[in-house]
């Protein structure tokens, strides 16, 4: 007898066996039950959340040879016929392949003709939003009033895709990717049928990897039963996904929380080591730290983390040991890291650098957002020329001196024209990247790779290397202005109006000196910057 693997062998009968698509199910089955069924339908969602499944379903619960039911039987030679693929009544169609016009064509002259043994035709299309415009368009006076024994089940992962007149004469369900837990109770119950020995950790590790997919997860299964011949560890999973453990992760963080930039470095090493991938490995840091955010606001809810609740609670015990800044901070790093791998052949750089840069100095992170507290007794050294609340007494003379066209005119309270320089600026710089990051992350990012050049009255220049011209056109933008420029404001209490330029030739020592990640890269290691002409 010829194997069938799991996502096929293991694939819904009924309504009542689809996983993760309740509200769905019972749509459908009212409908079914009241007899008001429309004639096309549009499935929509991420792959591998039941479209297909469902729509097979529903076309037996149309065709089956007990009467049209809720509950199809599954036994009849109808039910078997459209589990198996191959009635004549229900017609898959893959769109990608059928696409044109002509295709629609036939398909137009097909639907004329009426089912050859059960009470309704049905068309199954997947990947619908692969037909063209014309396509979609010859099929419009068949899908609105089509033959009283015509039913039509589109399936698709791009509904935004489909013509808004082809949306408009479906009915539209929306499948929602399956919660990690619910695929691991599906996988739970398929190694207990089919005597697999392994252990519920390796069950949600599977889940995890398959990203709400419970098709892909039973795939890995099948996978993982194939290869470790009926017991499947978890180092098994982790060698065939090429995962990252949830406990390489919580050391990391450690490590960054303990400020230990060697050990954290070592344990990357480690992790490379073994074969990880980086990219991964970055992907799962973003992830964490997004967890560690969710755990501190909401105490660890494990309906919004999606995690066991034994892990859920060392989350939260981790970000007891975080601010929500500090968090905010490590995932705004990370993230560059993953932009600036765009940039460069390899990522292992970037990552020990960030890794560094993030366990340098835990309690303020480079870029790390801080609100100026009036119980704080100490700061560094380098913020105090700058107070963003009341002025110096000398600062009271200033706007004598002052430009009053440089005031805003359609303030009822001007603010406090404080002097500032450039270096005061360039010192307060990742201050003004994380204010900026708690609104738009992405200009946060655009912003961090230029630098202060130059500043004439209150026109502050920003330059850019000559390559990054999409950081200075989207910067150029005027919401991304009045945000940039809103947030010296809010830091230095002076108007500032920037320039974006590309005219940045800065020499490679002042590159260097500039520059938060080299600067924890020197003290880390122990280095030194090389002068270049």
């Amino acid at each position: 007898m010829p194997y069938t693997v799991f996502a096929l062998k293991w694939r819904p009968k009924n309504f009542d066996e689809i996983i993760g698509q309740p509200q769905i199910s019972t749509s459908l089955k009212s409908a079914i039950q009241q007899n008001k069924l429309a004639n096309a339908y549009l499935f929509a969602g991420p792959r591998g959340v039941g479209k297909t499944s469902t729509a097979r379903i529903l076309a037996k619960s149309l065709n089956c040879k007990e009467g049209l039911s809720a509950n199809p039987c599954s036994k009849c030679s109808s039910c078997l016929e459209i589990a198996e693929g191959r009635s004549l009544d229900v017609m898959e169609i893959d769109g990608a392949s059928n696409r044109g016009i002509d295709e629609i064509r036939t398909l137009r002259e097909n639907v004329k003709f009426a089912p050859v043994s059960g009470k309704f035709k049905v068309y199954i299309i997947d990947e619908v939003h692969q037909i063209t415009a014309d396509g979609f368009n010859a099929l419009l006076k068949t899908l609105e009033e089509p033959p009283p024994y015509v039913k039509f089940i589109f399936a698709t992962t791009h509904p935004n895709k489909v013509l808004p007149t082809i949306l408009s004469r479906c009915q539209r369900f929306d499948f929602r990717r399956i919660s990690v837990m619910e695929i691991a109770s599906q996988l739970e119950r398929i190694v207990k049928s089919e005597k697999i020995d392994v252990d519920k950790e390796v069950l949600l590790t599977i889940a995890r990897s398959s990203d709400g997919s419970l098709r892909d997860a039973e795939s890995v299964l099948d996978q993982l039963a194939s290869f470790s011949k009926g017991k499947i560890s978890l180092n098994d999973v982790i060698s065939v996904l090429g995962l990252v453990e949830q406990e390489a992760l919580f050391s990391l963080t450690d490590k960054m929380i303990q400020r230990d930039p060697r050990g954290a470095l070592d344990l990357l090493n480690q992790i490379i080591d073994e074969g990880k991938d980086i990219g991964v490995l970055l992907n799962n840091l973003i992830e964490h730290f997004r967890n560690l955010m969710i755990a501190k606001v909401t105490k660890a809810d494990a309906k919004l983390i999606d995690l066991p609740q034994e892990i859920c609670e060392k989350l939260l015990k981790q970000s007891e040991a975080l601010s929500l800044e500090e968090i905010f901070s490590a995932f705004n790093i990370l993230v560059a890291t993953q932009d600036m791998s765009k940039r460069l052949d390899s990522l292992r750089i970037p990552l020990e650098i960030s890794l560094v840069r993030l366990a340098h100095n835990k309690k303020s992170p480079p870029g790390a957002v801080h609100q100026a507290a009036p119980q704080t007794v100490h700061k560094p050294a380098h913020q105090s020329t700058i107070q963003p609340v009341k002025p110096p007494v000398e600062a009271k003379a200033a706007p004598v001196k002052a430009d009053p066209k440089e005031a805003p005119k359609k303030e009822a309270d001007p603010p406090v024209n404080i002097k500032i320089t450039l270096d005061d600026i360039r010192a307060s710089w990742s201050k003004v990247i994380n204010s900026i990051s708690t609104v738009k992350m992405s200009i946060a990012t655009y912003l961090n790779e230029g630098e202060a050049t130059e500043l004439r009255g209150n026109i502050l220049t920003i330059a850019f290397p000559k390559t990054y011209s999409l950081h200075k056109e989207s910067l150029d933008e005027k919401d991304n202005k009045v945000l940039v420029e809103k947030a010296f404001f809010d830091l230095f209490n002076t108007d500032l109006r920037c320039n974006f330029a590309l005219s940045l030739e800065q020499s490679k020592r002042q590159q260097a000196e500039g520059s938060d990640f080299i600067k924890s890269a020197l003290e880390a290691f122990n280095g030194r910057v090389l002068k270049h002409d």
